[in-house]
């Protein structure tokens, strides 16, 4: 095909293994150019094909292309994550000593980065970046990390600079496969989902999703979303927010998502609207997972985990909910103490984080298990 290409990365001896390179010991290396085969390369389209992040620190290009047809360049460090160079987060994390892997490590991996997009809802758009990355990282995959914004809906509460610098509309990645997706809540749910602005887009997103994504994870509102509409699942309003750190339990210890997890676990949650079991089970292609007695469901499976519909914030920082007492509190707005959440229920003491660990072991499993032992190695195979 007039646009397909192909790129391999790897160290001498696997080049020689697959009959790619010849040339004696101390001799110059040279590519060979008979019987070629795609075993082992990454297909691509050379039309979108921008960059190679490589994950070493001593690089040899082999090519029959001119030299003055591509540029090497050199990072003076590499976090498992391949993230929009200068995103804050970066740095705000490097300072909690978040993992970076060194260049030996990376380039003894051979893999490509897994591709993740984030379509991030959420109005403080750096605060969830931190959350999401700080989790996405605790892991020696590496990840590329692409966040969707919506071309219908401006964000109110980050600046245009950060959104066009750092974000990519959803009309142009329409044409791209990703390994795993994330969608986060949104601060809209005391709406009906048809009365939310930017619906329309937001569903073309979620069917994209079906062929173009291999696992997504829907988050709180997008939870309630995705159920809805996939499946007319209806959601509820609640007469008292339901804010705090809530009990749960698992459905079916043995399912992959939860490996590491104790039999009991906490979860925190703020929300003003649940779904509920009597609707999810009347669709049998619907998988609850785990619950809690007061929190209700917290996640739904479906397509043997394709889409997981998670209704609580994992992701949360340890003060998150303390935040949104304080600032609801200094707004005059009606809110009770986050429940499970102060130690010994005060609030000068600060938070009894609780839920940290599991974050972590949710968000490794889910990108083993659903998003790395599942994808194609062919990217463009998901269908």
């Amino acid at each position: 095909m007039l646009n397909t290409g192909y790129y391999i990365v790897a160290d001498k001896k696997r080049l020689k293994d697959l009959g790619l390179l010849e040339g004696a010991l101390l001799a110059k290396k040279r590519l060979t150019r008979q019987g070629f085969s795609s075993e082992g390369f990454n297909k691509v389209d050379i039309r979108e094909l921008n960059e190679l992040p490589l994950g070493a620190k001593k690089v040899e290009i082999l090519s029959s292309h001119p030299t003055n047809s591509y540029e090497l360049r050199e990072q003076a460090d590499r976090m498992p994550l391949i993230l929009p160079k200068n995103l804050p987060a970066i740095e705000a994390l490097k300072q909690e000593n978040i993992f970076v892997m060194d260049y030996d490590r990376a380039d003894m991996q051979r893999i490509r980065p897994l591709r993740i997009c984030v379509l991030n809802l959420m109005p403080i758009k750096e605060q969830t970046e931190n959350d999401l990355i700080r989790l996405l990282s605790n892991t020696p995959l590496q990840i590329e990390i692409v966040f969707m914004m919506l071309s219908t809906h401006v964000s109110k509460n980050t600046s245009t600079e950060h959104m066009e610098r750092f974000y990519t509309p959803f009309s142009e990645l329409r044409n791209k496969k990703f390994d795993g997706m994330i969608i986060t809540g949104a601060p809209v749910e005391q709406l009906d989902f048809e009365q939310v602005t930017y619906w329309q887009e937001l569903t073309d997103i979620f069917d994209w999703t079906r062929t173009n994504v291999q696992s997504t994870m829907f988050i709180c509102w997008a939870a309630q979303a995705g159920l809805y509409h996939f499946h007319k699942v209806p959601k509820y309003p609640l007469d008292h927010k339901m804010f705090g750190i809530f009990k749960h339990g698992k459905a079916d210890p043995k399912c992959p998502i939860f490996r590491g997890f104790d039999d009991e676990f906490y979860v925190p949650h703020s929300r003003h609207s649940e779904v509920r079991r009597e609707d999810i089970l009347k669709h049998p292609e619907l998988e609850i997972m785990a619950e809690s007695r007061e929190s209700g469901v917290y996640m739904v499976m479906e397509r043997d985990g394709r889409e997981i519909y998670v209704t609580g914030h994992s992701e949360y920082a340890p003060d998150t909910l303390d935040k949104e007492y304080k600032r609801d509190l200094a707004k005059g707005l009606p809110i009770d103490m986050p429940v499970n959440y102060y130690r010994d229920g005060n609030p000068n003491n600060g938070p009894l984080v609780r839920w940290r660990s599991v974050a972590n072991l949710l968000f490794t499993n889910w990108l083993n298990y659903y998003v790395y032992q599942a994808t194609p190695f062919d990217i463009n195979e998901i269908q």
